[in-house]
Parts: structure tokens; C-alpha cells; sequence
């Protein structure tokens, strides 16, 4: 059977979100399958007469291409086949062959397919092969891909990559069939998948069956399938729509999620749009949103740092400008500390420390003093001399002789040495 281009257009979307290139499969390695191995295989044909009457697929001639061979492969010598691809060497020619290998099967030989690929071994690089083959099986029987995939995988890339598939062409058969197979407490695990095949034909709909997720993994999952496609609208499409979001957990999510992204090419706005929607996405991206503010225009990003009424915001705000000055110019970060000393908390300090250290561990090292929290303030001198100790214990021990340090990090370095060889 041949793939349609809206179920062909689904599979590389599963591709490219698990972040998969095509690779060369070495041997049946345990320990580099991702899904367990098929030895629990349990056969599923004895559903397939009646998936097929239930989803009104009926049985399919396969398109078998008499001009490649001259003869019917036995199913022994399809699968011997299959196997021949899949341990080829060129990885274009592997998946040329492994489409028209697709297309010459029928409804009833997926199973044995699928079955026979994983067997091989399913590395990551291999993942790619893995979801058209599955992506085929979802168009011409949904429910018997189903039925396989509970059945022998213990994660969800299976069953995701097959309900993503029914979603993009019938998805209120896949939504009933979502709602029927699901009975437990908490979220429904299947909607994610669904939500992936809808929010490109029906982002309405997709929306509402996020929003109907109570907070959980689930419901993070089906927010991350849909903010790639929010993403290609634009910035105020995307920040209109997380907006309207009723709930507060799930908003907040998908301004974290997505303020980075969005700072890229309007990071003045971006902050605006964090002030205007205070919460715990304001408070945990905007140091991000200023950091790369300040990466493209250090200028603009002071000027705006500079209005911001003191406070929690504005301390955030400076955390990010400093983080990105500190790894280029660890000087002129701390020269930024000594002129907004009002706006300084103990974050941004250790946010200087970090980001200087690689180039200058002695200014570093100079500004924990600054911490006002004595346990965080002793526990960074430890951290931070124990690193500069391993990569040069010379200028570590220069360092000490002329500032002083707490007892109890004195006393941590001599234990220190004494144990060092």
C-alpha cells in the first residue's frame, strides 16, 4: 500500500520531534533496543476481520509490483527480504527500498513485518524506518496496529506514531476509539498522540482535548505537540492563544515553554508579554528572555532593564543581562552588580559566578562573598574551589593566600589535600 502524503507528512513529523536520523542497524544488541524485543510478540490477526469492519477498511489487494519480480514472494522470503534492507549499508538506498517495500504490502502482512523489523533491533538511528512502517500499518488498520502495539511495547512511541497517523485522517474514530480503550483515574495517555495528528487540520479541536487533560505528564506531552505548530504562526498568534488558556498550570507551562523561542526574534516584546501575564512563567524566563535580549542588543535590553519598577522582575531581568555579559567580559559583569547593587539577590550573583568561571575563576571566585545566604555562600566556595583546585591547583592555591574564605571551606580543603594523592 502506498502512503498518502498527510499519513507520509506524519511520520516525518514523528521523526524529526524524537530527533532521529536514518543509521546502520549492527545486530539485535539488547542493550541498544529502545522498545522491548518482539520475544513477547503475541499474535493480533485475530482481531483484524473485526478492526477492519470497525474502522470501514476492508480488505486490500496488496500493489505488489510483478515488474520486480516474476513471482509471488512466500511470506518467508518477504520477511528475509526486509531483512535485507534494513542491514543495508547506504542509508538513501535503505530507505528507497523500504518504501516500495511498503507499497507492495496488504493490510493482513503488517503484523509479521513490524514483528520481524523489531526483532532485528531497533536503535535509535533506526527509529525513522521503525515509524513508516508503523505509520503504513495505522492507514489501512488502525485498530490492529493498536492491538499489536499494546501488546508488545512498553512505551509509547508505538502507539503514539499509530494514533498520530488515524488522527491526521479520521480523528473521531481515533478519539472514540481513545476514549473506549481508556478507563483508568488521571489523564487519558492516548490523547497526546491524537492531539500531534489534529493540531495542523484542527487546532480548535486539538485545544479542546488539551484543555479537557487534568494536569499531568500527559497533558505536557499533548502541549509539546502542539506548540511547534503554534510556533509557525507567530509570535502574536502563539501569545494569543497561551493567553486565553483558563488554566493557570497550563498557561504558565506554555509561556516557559515557548518564551525563549519567542525572545529570538522579539525579545522586547516577549518581556512585555511576561510583565503582563506575572506568574511563574514571568518568574522563571525572565532572566532567559533578557539573557538573549542582551546577546543581540545590549543596548535596548538596558534600557528596558532600567524602567522595570524594583522588585522581583526587574531582579530576574538583571539576573539574565549579567549571565550573558559574564561569559565574554566577567568584569564588566560584576562592574554591573556594583551599579544596580539594590537589584542584586543572591541568584544573580551565582549566575556571574558560573558564567565567569571558565574564563576567569579568579573574579569568580572573588564575587561569592557577595551571597547573603551563608549555607549557599559556603557550599558555592566548596563547589567552586574543588573545580578550580582539579584544573589548577597552583592558581587555587595563589587565590587563597590573599582572600580570605570561611572556616568551614578552609576546613573542607584541607580533608581535601589530605586525601589527594
Amino acid at each position: 500500500m502506498k502512503l498518502t502524503p498527510i499519513t507520509a507528512l506524519a511520520a516525518l513529523i514523528l521523526i524529526g520531534a524524537g530527533g532521529f536520523i536514518a543509521g546502520k542497524i549492527s545486530s539485535s544488541d539488547p542493550a541498544a533496543v529502545v522498545e522491548n524485543g518482539p520475544s513477547g510478540t503475541k499474535s493480533t490477526r485475530s482481531s483484524s476481520s473485526a478492526s477492519s469492519s470497525e474502522t470501514g477498511i476492508g480488505p486490500r489487494k496488496s500493489s505488489f509490483s510483478r515488474t520486480e519480480t516474476k513471482r509471488q514472494e512466500s511470506p518467508k522470503e518477504r520477511l528475509a527480504r526486509l531483512e535485507s534492507i534494513v542491514r543495508g549499508e547506504n542509508s538513501l538506498e535503505r530507505n528507497r527500498a523500504l518504501l516500495a517495500y511498503i507499497d507492495q504490502l496488504g493490510p493482513g502482512d503488517f503484523e509479521d513485518a513490524v514483528a520481524s523489523f523489531r526483532a532485528l533491533g531497533i536503535t535509535e538511528s533506526r527509529m525513522g524506518e521503525y515509524s513508516l512502517l508503523l505509520t503504513a500499518w495505522a492507514q489501512v488498520d488502525p485498530t490492529s496496529a493498536l492491538a499489536f502495539a499494546k501488546e508488545n511495547t512498553r512505551n509509547g512511541f508505538a502507539r503514539d506514531t499509530i494514533l498520530t497517523t488515524w488522527a491526521s485522517t479520521d480523528p473521531d474514530a481515533a478519539i472514540r476509539w481513545a476514549q473506549a480503550n481508556f478507563d483508568g483515574d488521571g489523564a487519558n495517555p492516548y490523547l497526546p498522540g491524537i492531539i500531534r495528528g489534529l493540531v495542523g487540520t484542527d487546532p480548535v479541536k486539538a485545544t479542546e482535548l488539551l484543555t479537557s487533560m487534568p494536569r499531568s505528564e500527559e497533558r505536557g506531552e499533548g502541549l509539546d505537540s502542539m506548540l511547534p505548530y503554534l510556533l509557525k504562526q507567530g509570535t502574536a498568534q502563539t501569545q494569543a492563544w497561551i493567553t486565553a488558556l483558563k488554566d493557570d498550570a497550563l498557561r504558565n507551562g506554555a509561556m516557559m515553554r515557548v518564551a525563549e523561542d519567542l525572545a529570538a526574534t522579539d525579545p522586547a516584546g516577549t518581556a512585555a508579554w511576561l510583565i503582563a501575564n506575572p506568574g511563574e512563567a514571568t518568574q522563571r524566563r525572565m532572566d532567559d528572555v533578557y539573557g538573549v535580549w542582551a546577546s543581540k542588543d545590549m543596548s535596548a535590553a538596558m534600557s528596558s532593564f532600567a524602567a522595570l519598577p524594583a522588585g522581583a522582575e526587574r531582579s530576574n531581568a538583571l539576573r539574565g543581562v549579567v549571565s550573558s555579559v559574564a561569559t565574554s567580559d566577567p568584569q564588566a559583569a560584576v562592574g554591573l552588580l556594583d551599579r544596580y547593587p539594590s537589584d542584586v539577590t543572591d541568584r544573580v550573583v551565582q549566575n556571574v559566578i558560573w558564567h565567569s568561571f571558565g574564563t576567569d575563576p579568579a573574579t569568580a571566585a572573588s564575587q561569592i562573598a557577595r551571597i547573603t545566604d551563608q549555607g549557599e555562600r559556603e557550599n558555592t566556595y566548596r563547589r567552586t574551589l574543588d573545580v578550580w583546585f582539579d584544573r589548577d591547583p597552583a592558581a587555587a592555591q595563589a587565590w587563597l593566600q590573599t582572600n580570605p574564605i570561611p572556616e568551614s571551606v578552609q576546613n573542607h580543603l584541607n580533608r581535601r589535600q589530605q586525601v589527594t594523592p
